[in-house]
């Protein structure tokens, strides 16, 4: 195991994969296990999607259910993570000049957020902030914040990015689990090899022919953005941790930075 603590873009799809054990959870699981464990995590959920640059700075930040139509065993799940306001400074401080609100009594933990360390630290008693994606600004904005995380890593912090690199539910079909279209694996592999190649160019990945479908939004994108940036920021290539389709539209990709 390393001292550096990695930083990851974990695919979550479907927030039924919190109840499940397949090879999705099965990967994060490990990727948990392959190093030690850290003081604090940051994640970055397409979920918190909003006109801002924010970060939680509550001591303990609720269990937000940001779906409907599922089972109620998926709204039974509480994960009761602390939070770390020294941390929501530390990013703060490190994203200057850019702004970043201390959120202390608004958003919280949402389910890109627990749906995957609720596999990946079950006990949830590791500390855990949510940063916002600001839904106003570039591509390029959020690259850049990823690169001025990057010193978290030698501070014991995990930076986990939660989102799709293919995300089209409007496409989805319930009855091909475990399936992509041409056009989701075209996008998928080009994204891949541009960020295992030079992460640096992965905003390149928004001017393929099939972004108009794979990206018809971006915010299950912008988290890869994040750690795009701090393989840059750190010299270092990211791998994959796992790939992979869904329900047709949506790709379950994920990359780790080592």
């Amino acid at each position: 195991m390393s001292d550096r603590i990695p930083a990851a873009f974990i695919g979550h799809g479907n927030p039924m994969n919190t109840l499940e054990n397949n090879r999705w959870t099965q990967s994060w699981v490990a990727f948990a296990q392959s190093f030690k464990k850290p003081k604090a995590i940051v994640a970055i959920s397409a979920h918190w999607y909003t006109g801002l640059s924010a970060v939680t700075a509550m001591e303990s930040p609720r269990t937000i259910h940001d779906f409907s139509g599922f089972p109620q065993a998926l709204f039974d799940v509480d994960y009761p993570a602390k939070g770390n306001p020294l941390l929501a400074l530390r990013i703060r401080e490190l994203l200057s000049p850019a702004y970043c609100g201390l959120d202390t009594d608004s958003w919280g933990l949402d389910h890109g957020t627990w749906s995957v360390l609720a596999h990946m630290y079950p006990d949830a008693d590791i500390p855990v902030v949510q940063l916002s994606i600001h839904a106003g600004e570039p591509y390029d904005y959020h690259h850049r914040l990823g690169q001025a995380l990057n010193p978290l890593r030698e501070e014991g912090v995990l930076v986990v990015g939660s989102g799709n690199v293919v995300h089209n539910l409007a496409l989805a079909d319930f009855s091909l689990p475990g399936s992509g279209t041409d056009w989701a694996k075209s996008f998928d592999l080009a994204t891949t090899e541009l960020m295992t190649s030079n992460p640096a160019d992965l905003g390149k990945a928004l001017s393929l022919p099939e972004v108009h479908l794979a990206v018809p939004t971006p915010e299950h994108f912008l988290p890869l953005a994040y750690i795009a940036g701090i393989a840059e920021a750190s010299h270092a290539m990211p791998r994959t941790l796992v790939t992979g389709y869904d329900l047709a539209s949506i790709s379950m990709t994920s990359y780790v930075v080592e």
